[in-house]
């Protein structure tokens, strides 16, 4: 179970619910009325969350090797 938990599908999943869910917060917040400081805490959790499912759609799988030039005398 845990494999899935932490396998490429279940991040993707993972971050998109976290985005349903702070979006739906935010939400429900907002219609009861929220002063600055809320709204600014509020846009900062939006854009947290939406980086890091960037993030995870977005990163590579596995490290590239880098190439190095070696001079042999």
């Amino acid at each position: 179970m845990l494999k899935l938990l932490f396998s490429s599908w279940g991040a993707e999943w993972g971050t998109a619910g976290l985005v349903f869910f702070v979006s739906a917060a935010v939400g429900r917040f907002a219609a009861e009325g929220m002063n600055t400081l809320q709204w600014c805490g509020a846009i900062t959790a939006i854009l947290a969350s939406i980086t890091a499912a960037v993030a995870v759609r977005v990163w590579k799988d596995e490290p590239s090797q880098a190439k190095v030039r070696i001079n042999r005398d």
